[in-house]
């Protein structure tokens, strides 16, 4: 294999989404409706990569990972246990703020019937005072909390952060959050698709009709003693390290190869112009560098996302 691995991107509607991944990255959206996410690396049953060009054009990110794992993404992951590929990878384009949720913690899921989803939010793009909340105020237990739900004081139970483009923050299973309005994000995750609603601003869904709540779930998914979430700054290289996903940011300029061993990539290009052989790769755009290849890479000041996994999740 000589070439990197593009997948075609999924958009997908939200009441709270807009237009911005086609305007920022030129990502290709239905007419006339708010997409709020574009799923570029998913394996799921209800949603599935699809290769877009090369070689391996048609075939599915499930196809690659079950039947042709070694040749693509290298001889560290032959023995991994998950039966599809573990992480998912979003561009998120907040218009309005989400809803306040929280995702399973991994002792509880079973029992709430879902999945533990650990996340991390790296911000391409935040409007002048855009925000987000993580975490909860000192002092608010359950009891509290339950309390300003019923009132509708939910949003003094937050903490909320002001953000700026190239911070990111580490989203754990069980931590309260909501993206705040005005922030277009790139998002690594488990593979999951749980998320409990807790209160979502009094708003109508897509129907005309207010959305589900999961208040029960919720109550028994959050972290009550999560007080102290805190950004990564825009110069910290590492953004995350856990079980689950390893990312970097890298910055790079002028010429340069890459040769991988065992192991493959996943690259997100944030910000610059990156050219991998003669073709442009643009900002908003991912890329799966196969193991055992080399790349010829130049670069004008690029940022990078660099995604990794660990061996054996």
């Amino acid at each position: 294999m000589k070439h990197f691995i593009q997948f075609a991107p999924l958009p997908m509607e939200r009441v709270w989404g807009g237009r911005e991944l086609a305007s920022l990255f030129g990502k290709k959206l239905p007419d006339g409706v708010p997409v709020g996410e574009s799923w570029e690396i998913v394996d799921r049953p209800e949603a599935q990569s699809v290769v877009c060009c090369g070689e391996w054009e048609g075939k599915s990110l499930n196809d690659l990972w079950k039947n042709h794992r070694q040749e693509v993404f290298g001889t560290a992951y032959a023995n991994h246990p998950s039966e599809r590929f573990p992480v998912l990878v979003k561009l998120l384009d907040a218009r309005e703020t989400l809803s306040v949720q929280v995702h399973p913690p991994a002792h509880r899921a079973e029992a709430l019937r879902g999945e533990p989803k650990t996340e991390m939010w790296y911000f391409l793009r935040a409007d002048e005072g855009a925000c987000i909340y993580a975490g909860v105020q000192n002092g608010v237990d359950r009891a509290e909390f339950e309390r300003l739900l019923e009132k509708g004081g939910v949003e003094n139970a937050l903490i909320r952060l002001p953000v700026k483009p190239g911070e990111s923050i580490f989203i754990p299973s069980g931590r309260l959050h909501a993206i705040g309005a005005g922030t277009v994000i790139a998002e690594i995750q488990q593979n999951s698709d749980t998320t409990y609603r807790v209160f979502d601003w009094n708003r109508l869904g897509l129907d005309g009709k207010p959305r589900d709540l999961h208040v029960q779930e919720s109550l028994e998914s959050i972290d009550f003693e999560d007080h102290a979430p805190s950004l990564q700054p825009a110069e910290q290289p590492l953004l995350a390290d856990c079980p689950y996903f390893r990312v970097e940011k890298k910055t790079l300029s002028g010429k340069s190869s890459l040769s991988l061993g065992e192991k493959f990539l996943l690259w997100c290009v944030a910000s610059g112009k990156l050219i991998i052989g003669e073709e442009e790769i643009p900002p908003g755009h991912f890329l799966l560098l196969p193991a055992g290849n080399s790349f010829a890479i130049d670069c004008d000041n690029c940022e990078i996302l660099e995604i990794s996994l660990p061996a054996q999740g």
